[in-house]
């Protein structure tokens, strides 16, 4: 039941930053530096690059967690209670608060690529100690 942890520490980290997203919008139409009309299709009109960066990190944590979410709840189903796979999760989770930081910061691709990298490499481990914990 521990594992039932990181995955809220990651829900809360997908819900900042998608109300991140919504505020970072609605300054950047307030300060006219995005036509409001942009949101209708994403398309059409330029948007500044620190918008850019928030929306693409929002958009990278429906991407690769979703792995992760599904690991904890096949875990959770089959009541797998394994230590070195919350101690990962915990890992995987952090990793990806580190890759949000960078992303939304000084963006650095090869600080960001080198986090998402460890991070998908434990997320890829965590599932090799699931399968191997089921049979």
């Amino acid at each position: 039941m521990e594992l039932i942890f990181p995955l809220l520490a990651m829900l809360a980290l997908t819900f900042t930053v998608s109300f991140s997203v919504g505020i970072s919008r609605l300054i950047a139409i307030r300060k006219r530096m995005v036509n409001p009309k942009y949101y209708r299709v994403m398309s059409g009109y330029d948007e500044p690059a620190w918008l850019t960066q928030i929306n693409r990190n929002y958009a990278n944590l429906l991407e690769l967690p979703i792995l992760f979410y599904v690991l904890v709840l096949t875990a959770l189903a089959l009541n797998i209670q394994d230590t070195l796979v919350t101690m990962l999760a915990w890992l995987f989770v952090v990793l990806r608060v580190v890759h949000t930081c960078i992303h939304v910061t000084y963006n650095n691709t090869l600080h960001r690529m080198l986090v998402f990298a460890m991070s998908a490499i434990v997320l890829l481990v965590c599932w090799i100690v699931l399968v191997f914990s089921i049979f």
